[in-house]
């Protein structure tokens, strides 16, 4: 697929099935780069459009020993590489106000994290950037609240919003509520599902746990309830990953997956 950057984003990935992928955080810039290609030649042959994620700052690991990633300066440096060497999109986090600007100069997509989906001053400054803005649905809020956070983005004047839906909190553990991929589509904007964020296990240890053999399946049943595309964390050596081992997806298993994602939408979109 070919990214223009002087286009809107929405003409990359319009009728077409966006997939959202990278290592949770950049690890380094030659890992960035090794990651980014081989996420692009395999969404290629599969003809699917695809943005590079991943965090310059995981802000919010549950210990603070923790890996957290480069700072804002280094991680862009990296992402900008990425983009240009790659042709491909690039999408990261903002946590406070005053990234937004700074970010929006290298990334195409801004990303607001689940836990800061409510924060009005971080979504107004992301809004104003003009970027695509990706709000991910808070763990704790029902799908028909993030309607708030969409009309903070477009008080702004800006229309350009993802919403993804990466699983709900119940009791100390997370479950997956389908529902609200259509009822978040109300709003009119597309509905991304993260797979691999939805297999998570909160608080287990000093990480968080998951179950990575439930992320296809959660996949498959989200793009049967009709989301738009597919957010999933991937990396080479998932189990030395350095966030979110447990529930990144292996790269050489990466294009077999897609390749079944593909099917089955086809197959939802063949009854409709």
């Amino acid at each position: 697929m070919i990214f223009n950057s002087n286009e809107p984003l929405s003409k990359y990935v319009k009728d077409k099935f966006p997939i959202i992928a990278g290592p949770c955080v950049i690890e380094n810039k030659d890992h960035s780069l090794k990651m980014s290609e081989s996420i692009k030649s395999i969404t290629d042959r599969l003809g699917l459009p695809v943005i590079f994620k991943s965090s310059f700052d995981k802000a919010n690991r549950t210990s603070l020993n923790s890996f957290r990633g480069p700072n804002v300066e280094k991680g862009l440096e990296i992402l900008s590489e990425v983009k240009e060497k790659n042709n491909v999109p690039v999408l990261t986090d903002v946590h406070w106000p005053e990234q937004c600007k700074i970010v929006a100069e290298v990334v195409d997509v801004l990303q607001i994290p689940a836990f800061l989906c409510r924060q009005t001053d971080l979504l107004i400054a992301a809004g104003e950037t003009g970027k695509t803005i990706n709000i991910k649905k808070g763990q704790f809020l029902s799908p028909e609240k993030m309607e708030h956070a969409v009309e903070k983005i477009k008080s702004t004047g800006n229309n350009n919003i993802f919403l993804t839906e990466r699983g709900t909190s119940f009791g100390y553990g997370q479950v997956s509520d389908m529902t609200s991929i259509p009822k978040m589509q109300k709003f009119g904007h597309p509905v991304i599902f993260d797979a691999t964020h939805s297999a998570q296990i909160p608080g287990t240890d000093k990480t968080t746990g998951g179950q990575r053999d439930m992320i296809p399946t959660l996949a498959f049943a989200a793009v049967a309830a009709g989301c738009d595309g597919i957010f999933m964390e991937v990396h080479d050596n998932p189990n030395s990953s350095k966030s979110d081992a447990s529930t990144q997806w292996p790269i050489d298993k990466f294009e077999h997956l897609l390749g079944k994602i593909i099917r089955v939408n086809q197959a939802c979109k063949s009854v409709e």
